[in-house]
């Protein structure tokens, strides 16, 4: 069978390394197409003629940027395009299921029975009504009917204790928007285990965590498969995640597959250009500084931004939270000045802070050496050009009623320009500026990609004319080569306008790339603070030094050995 427009797909001799009913996962040219319009007259092939085994017990990672194909491939494991209108050709066998061919009853028994599958984002996936303990226990009476509700909620509290939930009785009443990133992504991993799968498919299960926690993540899934035998099939972007985690890599491009070996092979002596391009594009800790050599020749000797014993509180007098505690810092003129800590740590309330996003509770803020600090709406609005915000998920902040060049058009208009003519053109200049082309203007922000979507942010923080930008979390769920893009545009853009940075990341590996100096944040305070340099070669304070060691590494056996260090800890 062909849909409309879709060719067959090549015929490729499958990677077997055993005999089919010893395999738990077996792919055999699997094809997958989407509709490219209404009229079901075309299709955009998204996975192409790609054949993969799995044996009991071993994990592949699948890598590659996005648009690639793997989420993809992880869906068509469990058959999530029925009834999408997606057109799937070729072989899919999972635990002895005959995926395409099976009925929805087959189907149900091996979805979350036999494997289980954890999406990147589980607030997607998590009930925001229910207590987490509650949608556990009604996933494993799914699979066990005859199980009782207590004994369910009683499995419940003990997948949640094996994922390391602390005081997993009374958190198991818990709902999801009570979890922090992590402990959110524990509950669905609890949520997958509940029935024992045999396999677990994992999309991007780290992506949007910090370093610490994205290794505890980790540790936590190489624990579960040397506990249970369970199989692990590992999609994500990111090539430092798949260096401890799997065995085998499978490196997909255009939903092809580019490269396929064991993971000391593809990540030690990469055959295939692109693979090699890929790590080539992955940000390393122990890198020189690439934008620290290019700096802005006009010098940094004046200071831009200081702030003085910044603090930020939340809340009434009963639950009141000290977000942001007596913090002190400078951002001189031209510098990138780097802002890293795990989730909580108050970074993202500080950058807010620094452009007047949010008023201080206390302390001061001078700004080319007047206090902003205290002053009201009003009298800050001629000081709004000159300091800008990218955030972290240009889709929320992006109106999706508006085309791209009036979002960037917006900003112009606000400061009071009312030639439309001058205004379109310049934001069509600022579109070019940033990689886009300026006859996209009239198109919206769902039409294009993550890192399109990211440089339409930045256009229109360029609008105004900025002095000082910051950047929170700007390319965390970007693939390694469009980070690596939006890095180099940044850098680009400081050097040409003289901009001053704060750039807000938990990639430890990615602020040491852009960064002149480091400014590492723990529980509202800065606990340490000085060049990049010295502060990644030589960290003073034990914060430091644990989020650096959790930073994921290129090497499988490095990566082996930290994970035996942690566990010893």
């Amino acid at each position: 069978m062909t849909s409309p427009g879709v060719t067959s797909p090549d015929t490729r001799p499958a990677d077997v390394s055993g005999a089919a009913e010893d395999l738990l996962v077996e792919v055999r040219d699997l094809s997958v197409a989407f509709p490219a319009d209404g009229d079901g007259d075309s299709a955009v092939r998204a996975v192409d003629g790609l054949s993969f085994t799995l044996a009991p017990g071993r994990a592949l990672g699948i890598v590659g940027e996005s648009g690639s194909g793997k989420s993809t491939v992880a869906a068509a494991l469990l058959d999530l395009h029925r009834g999408t209108g997606a057109w799937v050709g070729g072989t899919v066998r999972v635990a002895g299921t005959d995926v395409r061919a099976a009925d929805e009853r087959a189907l149900r028994r091996l979805r979350g029975g036999r494997a289980a599958m954890v999406f990147q984002d589980p607030l997607s996936s998590l009930d925001p009504y229910y207590a987490i303990g509650d949608q556990i226990a009604e996933v494993y009476r799914v699979h066990r009917p005859d199980v009782s509700r207590r004994a369910a909620r009683a499995r419940a509290v003990e997948v949640l204790e094996r994922v390391g939930i602390a005081d997993a009785p009374r958190r198991a009443r818990s709902r999801p928007h009570e979890f922090s990133g992590g402990m959110r992504q524990r509950a669905l991993l609890a949520m997958a285990l509940a029935c024992e799968p045999r396999l677990l498919i994992a999309d991007e299960p780290t992506t949007a965590l910090d370093v610490t926690v994205q290794a505890q993540i980790l540790d936590l899934l190489h624990d579960l498969r040397a506990e249970t035998g369970m199989g692990l099939l590992l999609v994500t972007h990111d090539l430092g995640v798949v260096a401890g985690s799997v065995d085998e890599v499978l490196v997909m491009r255009g939903g092809r597959a580019v490269e396929h070996g064991t993971v000391g092979e593809v990540l030690r002596t990469p055959r295939e250009p692109y693979t090699k391009e890929l790590l080539a594009a992955v940000p390393r800790v122990d890198a020189e500084p690439a934008v620290r050599r290019a700096r802005a020749s006009g010098g940094e000797d004046g200071v831009l931004l200081e702030a003085a014993g910044l603090r930020r509180e939340f809340g009434g007098r009963r639950n009141r939270t000290t977000a942001v505690d007596e913090v002190s810092l400078t951002v001189r003129e031209g510098e990138v000045l780097g802002l890293v800590g795990e989730s909580g740590s108050g970074k993202t309330t500080l950058g807010r802070m620094l452009v007047r996003l949010l008023d201080p509770t206390a302390g001061t803020l001078r700004y080319r050496g007047h206090d902003i600090g205290a002053l009201t709406d009003r009298k800050l609005r001629p000081l709004r050009s000159e300091l800008q915000m990218v955030f972290q998920d240009p889709v929320s902040s992006l109106n999706p009623r508006r085309s791209i060049g009036e979002s960037v058009a917006d900003p112009l208009r606000a400061a009071g320009d009312r030639d439309d003519a001058r205004v379109v053109r310049r934001a069509c200049e600022l579109l070019e500026r940033v990689g886009l082309d300026p006859a996209w203007y009239h198109r919206y922000p769902h039409e294009f990609s993550g890192g399109q979507r990211q440089r339409v942010g930045i256009a229109r923080a360029l609008a105004p004319g900025p002095r000082l930008l910051v950047c929170d979390e700007p390319v965390s769920a970007l693939d390694v080569t469009t980070q690596a893009q939006i890095m180099e545009l940044l850098g680009e853009l400081r050097r040409e306008l003289g901009l001053a940075l704060v750039f807000i990341a938990h990639d430890l590996a990615v602020v040491r790339a852009v960064s002149d100096r480091v400014a590492v944040m723990r529980g509202g305070r800065i606990v340490e603070e000085g060049p990049t340099g010295e502060v990644y070669g030589r960290p003073a304070h034990p914060y430091t030094k644990g989020l650096l060691a959790a930073v994921p590494v290129l090497d499988p056996d490095v990566s082996a050995g930290r994970r035996a260090l942690r566990a010893a800890a």
